[in-house]
């Protein structure tokens, strides 16, 4: 019997399989350096884990509205006004099971059969599996030789729906400029075209300003801005994120959730309301941790000739290893255990690069580095 033609356009996240991988192997006992995936390696803010057993406590553990009970729904439309210089409203928002269900929800609302969608090559692995999802039509579009720019305005056809940005972006740690945001804006505008704004590393950025293209003029009601809690506040468990959209999409996409996962978890948002008071303490000390991490990786590889993207935010670093990047990440990890995301999965463009997550402490990286100058050579 046929699965749906839907499922069979796609395949497992290679990042979570890469990741299970690297967990079985660590699991027999191999000394594994898994760089793969995107996560935190930093615990909870305890202030936010108290306010989630305090909700327990207190009974509010039944469901919830299906966007998301008011207090969080203010909260998150509070932020976006003080910190992004968006003005939305509860009415502008939606609470999701993760962020990454946000952009499903959106896609699902927006996109049709035979839409063509913009994604930036490379990309994070989830936009195409949920615009083929959707039945729209993945459009690579390569970045210029510095990745600073991304010639849209050649790609762009009466088909065009939609166009993705992440900034800074998964794979490649960039952060977009206000320029090319601008350039985005003109575009979507001038082509009335949505764009997908995803924002989730936001706050993790060692160089440059991050900038919100939904409070660029006229482009509110253009724009679905994603985000949650997982990367800012090491809850990639928890499983809690939210879209900022015109009214009318917001309501689009709470037809699906009410039909799908009904809502996010309940205590789990009483939490997320904690996260978002100003106590930023814990994201200085986090970012300045990540910095430290990333200038150990680039001062190596700078001695080694490795090319790299400008890793100017997140938590990535895309490097070029001059060879087919599935099967360096296939043997390296078969040799010296060490797990990374090969390019491949990321877009059409980078056969020849990896990407690496140093999630992971200061003494894995050092054991990485020893492995792979030795994996090299």
């Amino acid at each position: 019997m046929k699965v749906a033609r839907r499922v069979e356009l796609i395949n497992p996240s290679p990042t979570l399989k890469i990741s299970s991988i690297a967990k079985q192997l660590s699991r027999e006992g191999k000394d594994v350096v898994d760089m793969s995936v995107g996560e935190p390696d930093f615990k909870t803010p305890q202030r936010i884990i108290e306010a989630a057993y305090r909700a327990m406590n207190e009974g509010k553990v039944f469901y919830t509205p299906t966007k998301g009970i008011p207090e969080l729904l203010d909260a998150i439309a509070e932020k976006m006004r003080r910190e992004n210089k968006v003005d939305a409203t509860a009415e502008n928002v939606i609470v999701t099971p993760g962020a990454k269900y946000a952009i499903f929800e959106a896609m699902m609302s927006l996109v049709d059969e035979g839409d063509e969608i913009i994604l930036f090559d490379p990309s994070w692995v989830s936009y195409e599996a949920c615009a083929l999802m959707a039945g729209g039509k993945v459009i690579w579009v390569p970045h210029s030789e510095d990745f600073s720019d991304v010639p849209v305005e050649e790609f762009v056809s009466p088909k065009t729906k939609m166009i993705i940005v992440n900034t800074p972006s998964n794979p490649l740690g960039v952060v977009y400029g206000k320029e090319f945001l601008k350039k985005i804006r003109d575009i979507a505008l001038d082509e009335d075209i949505f764009v997908m704004s995803d924002e989730i590393y936001e706050k993790i950025i060692f160089k440059g300003t991050h900038y919100s293209i939904a409070s660029f003029e006229d482009m509110f009601d253009k724009t679905i801005t994603i985000n949650g809690f997982s990367k800012t506040y090491s809850m990639t468990g928890w499983r809690i994120g939210y879209a900022v959209a015109p009214k009318w999409i917001i309501e689009k996409m709470n037809v699906i959730q009410s039909h799908s996962v009904s809502h996010p978890t309940s205590f789990v948002q009483f939490a997320a309301i904690e996260a978002l008071k100003r106590d930023d303490s814990f994201l200085r000390e986090m970012v300045m941790e990540f910095k430290r991490r990333r200038d150990m990786i680039m001062e190596r590889l700078d001695e080694l000739g490795i090319s790299y993207a400008p890793p100017n935010g997140a938590f990535y670093i895309f490097m070029n290893v001059g060879r087919d990047g599935d099967k360096f990440c296939e043997e390296f990890l078969k040799k010296e255990y060490v797990a990374l995301i090969p390019g491949s999965a990321f877009g059409v463009s980078f056969k020849n690069w990896v990407r690496l997550s140093y999630a992971i402490s200061r003494e894995e990286i050092s054991e990485f580095l020893r492995r792979f100058e030795r994996f090299i050579s």
